[in-house]
This record gives structure tokens, C-alpha cells and sequence, in this order.
């Protein structure tokens, strides 16, 4: 990874995006709670807000794909807000494949107590979190492989 500094995983939703922000080495992800969706342009200028809070140096997007590899619907729309992420912020946005993250949350939330709108709302943020740690575990392998 060229930069340095946390970087900000996404997990897009119809209702709500999930988030998770890593530590500005790049070695942990943490739960980041979630924004409401209201299309795009409000999405975007609401992302913008928690890159310039935090400081995020890179961007990792959950990219929707059928398990048997095939784009799904929302493959298109994913790097559609992918891209007009990457031109808000000037920052680089990678995709990656979360065909897991969403069934891993709801396994690892389903003794949480609360309720079902409370545990969808938290199921977003870690699928964010298990799709950032991802991330950032192929991210160190990579750089291990080259060393």
C-alpha cells in the first residue's frame, strides 16, 4: 500500500452503509457504525466528512458478487459509487470481493440481544469490519510475499 493512514472499509446497503476505519498503520479494523443511505450525492458528501474527520488515506469498497463468482446487481452499482467516491475525495478506492462478510456478521451477531433492527444495524458496521480486515490481512500478505 503507497499510503500511509487509516483506511476506511465500506459495506454499501439499500438502507444503511455499514463502516469500519483501521488504525493509521493499516494492521487492525475497527466498527464504525453505520450512515443512512440517501442516494449517492448525499452519501458521498457524507463519506467526505468521515474521511476528512478521520484522516482516511485509502478507501475499500465491498463489491457484491454471486457465490459463484458472477456480478450480481449491485456489482455495477458498487464501483459506480466506487468511482465517484475515488473522484470526491481524490483518494484511492480499491473493490473487493464480499460475498462473505454479510453472512459472517449476521452468524457472529445471531445471539446479540436488542432485537432484529438493532443487530441489522450493528451486522452492518462488522460486515464492514470483516471486509476491511480482509483487506488489510491480503494487503500484508502481498507485501510479504514481495519481501
Amino acid at each position: 500500500m503507497s499510503n500511509r493512514g487509516p483506511i476506511l472499509g465500506i459495506d454499501l446497503g439499500e438502507k444503511r452503509i455499514g463502516l469500519a476505519v483501521s488504525d493509521p498503520d493499516a494492521s487492525i479494523a475497527f466498527p464504525a457504525g453505520f450512515i443512512v443511505s440517501h442516494g449517492r450525492p448525499q452519501d458521498v458528501a457524507a463519506l467526505r466528512e468521515v474521511i476528512e474527520e478521520r484522516g482516511i488515506a485509502r478507501i475499500v469498497v465491498g463489491l457484491p458478487i454471486h457465490l459463484d463468482g458472477r456480478a450480481s446487481p449491485g456489482s455495477q452499482a458498487a464501483q459506480a459509487f466506487a468511482d465517484a467516491l475515488g473522484e470526491a475525495t481524490g483518494l484511492p478506492v480499491d473493490l473487493l470481493d464480499e460475498r462473505w462478510t454479510s453472512r459472517a456478521a449476521e452468524r457472529s451477531l445471531s445471539e446479540t440481544k436488542g432485537g432484529r433492527k438493532k443487530r441489522r444495524e450493528v451486522v452492518d458496521s462488522v460486515a464492514a469490519t470483516l471486509l476491511l480486515r480482509t483487506y488489510l490481512e491480503r494487503q500484508l500478505a502481498a507485501q510479504a510475499a514481495c519481501e
